[in-house]
């Protein structure tokens, strides 16, 4: 135990320590957030200065296990009767949503000739819920910490646009505040994005989206499983195939945390705190990503990346504006 602690403490207390300012950055500027904070600042740290041989190994340790930890916690700010009730609406919207996000991200990935774990992280962030869903499908593909961050900065980009630019095309077509709540719930990525969009447009168009976001990003779960057993059988085709050794065993925490939240197992008060735990962990993850992420890799592979992002957001904003209007006509 001693010579594991000693091996990772450096690198975990850096990421820590980094992660505790590009928290404050984040409440100071919300719209940006504390994870792209955490791997701007890592990018910047590792950009300028030779980061000591010493904090590797807590590095590695913190993009993967305490990413994983951080997801699980996220289960916590997760209520699932109001999950059901507002699911039963938002259902056919957010699986059309879902499956057409995903296909695109990998036809649109394949003629761009990106990789193919890249293009599914920027397909899973931007169909699901931005950092969350890349943090979890990450781990199930066992992603390198360089396409995890092309793929946060992809979805980042997009996050602060729509921001923006939803509430103006919001009250140009004229949609009413369930209609809003529902585009902005099924196409933002990020929750925080989610948030800030819905919420400028009416607060009923923001509660209408903060639960639809909420249903859509229990997509989480079956995706992760599916994408940890479809890139295991890749790894496994010369061995015999076993579920239980890629099993993503942090989804059902996931699950079981918002099982806990919802049945009154753990009180409220003691579950946001969890969640807030899970989202701090979130940003110490992504700025080990950045300390961990080489600049001259990303200037030749990130503009591939933001195509291949505004490509799949552009078809998933649009997808969800036409069922919208298909289903009130039928």
């Amino acid at each position: 135990m001693k010579p594991f602690v000693r091996g990772n403490l450096p690198g975990v207390f850096m990421a820590l320590c980094i992660a505790a300012i590009a928290y404050i950055l984040g409440k100071l500027i919300p719209i940006v957030g504390g994870p792209v904070f955490g791997i701007a600042l890592g990018i910047l740290i590792t950009s300028a200065w030779r980061v000591p041989a010493s904090t590797g190994s807590g590095l590695k340790f913190t993009s993967k296990y305490i990413l994983q930890l951080a997801v699980i916690l996220f289960g916590f700010e997760m209520n699932l009767a109001s999950i059901i009730q507002v699911g039963q609406q938002s259902f056919l919207i957010i699986l059309c949503t879902l499956t057409v996000a995903l296909l695109t991200a990998y036809l649109v990935g394949n003629a761009l000739s990106i990789n193919r774990k890249l293009f599914t992280l920027i397909g899973v962030g931007t169909a699901i819920c931005g950092g969350s869903a890349i943090a979890a499908a990450s781990s199930a593909i066992e992603a390198e910490d360089k396409d995890i961050s092309y793929s946060i900065s992809t979805i980042f980009l997009f996050n602060v646009i729509a921001v923006f630019l939803f509430p103006a095309i919001g009250h140009l077509l004229h949609l009413t505040n369930t209609g809003f709540g529902m585009w902005a719930g099924t196409a933002i990525n990020d929750t925080s994005s989610v948030l800030a969009a819905s919420f400028t447009y009416s607060d009923l168009a923001g509660k209408f989206a903060t639960v639809v976001k909420l249903t859509r990003t229990l997509g989480i779960i079956p995706i992760t499983l599916a994408l940890a057993l479809l890139y295991a059988r890749g790894r496994q085709r010369q061995s015999k195939f076993s579920i239980a050794k890629v099993f993503p065993w942090f989804v059902l925490g996931f699950l079981l945390a918002a099982c806990f939240r919802s049945i009154g197992i753990v009180p409220a008060g003691v579950a946001d705190r969890l969640a807030w735990l899970g989202k701090f962990l979130l940003i110490a993850a992504m700025t080990a990503i950045g300390l961990n992420t080489k600049v001259q890799s990303f200037l030749r592979t990130g503009p591939r990346a933001l195509l291949l992002g505004a490509i799949t957001w552009f078809v998933l904003m649009t997808t969800s504006l036409t069922i919208q209007y298909v289903t009130r006509i039928l």
